[in-house]
């Protein structure tokens, strides 16, 4: 009798989940400074690595959704329970129709791309009322590669509520930053546990 190979295992469905590459986060004259400042030496390395995933992404076909977060412009919906979201109202970033909540030119969407989704939140966690899930869902995704910043607020909330909700999390490390890089290794080295923390090209190449 001739051995008959087994059928080869179909990937999982990979989509990418790019955080808070906007203008109020990533350029010089951002407001937020929470998570990576425009004078640090891990600046250009983000911008670069993030580029490297959502290219990658493309040649790939893999969807992905941007995610930004925005608030109306008079403030009426930031909470102010916690010193992040008062430091947002003080600042007055990333409020809705202004150029700080657009996407950062280099790393926008693809509006032309039927694969590219936009979801905007206004919480931590990017899943948190917002339609996230839904288009996550309708992609059919499997395994999600997320990156962004900042890698111990919107990162690792979206990590974690990802990897509760059953999904195979990978972390995209050197497409983070934290505004101290010792923040930005404890909390890669907490979310070992519960997704892969690879860089973007081990990302791309799994």
């Amino acid at each position: 009798m001739t051995a008959v190979a087994p059928p080869l295992a179909t990937p999982p469905r990979t989509v990418v989940i790019a955080l808070h590459y906007q203008n109020d986060v990533l350029h010089a004259d951002g407001k937020i400074r929470v998570g990576l400042g425009a004078d640090s030496p891990d600046h250009a390395r983000v911008i670069a690595a993030a580029g490297v995933l959502l290219a990658g992404a493309r040649q790939r076909g893999w969807p992905i959704v941007h995610v930004r977060v925005a608030f109306r412009p008079d403030g009426a919906d930031i909470l102010q329970n916690c010193a992040i979201f008062r430091a947002v109202a003080a600042s007055g970033a990333v409020q809705e129709g202004s150029w700080g909540a657009a996407f950062f030119e280099s790393l926008a969407p693809d509006s032309t791309s039927p694969r590219e989704l936009v979801v905007k939140h206004s919480r931590i966690n990017a899943f948190y009322g917002s339609p996230l899930d839904e288009a996550l869902r309708a992609c059919r995704a499997e395994r999600l590669v997320i990156a962004g910043v900042a890698t111990h607020s919107v990162v690792e909330s979206t990590v974690r509520h990802a990897a509760d909700v059953g999904f195979d999390v990978w972390v995209g490390a050197d497409a983070c930053a934290a505004a101290d890089p010792a923040v930005h290794a404890a909390s890669l080295a907490s979310l070992q546990l519960i997704a892969t923390v690879a860089t973007v090209e081990a990302c791309l190449a799994a």
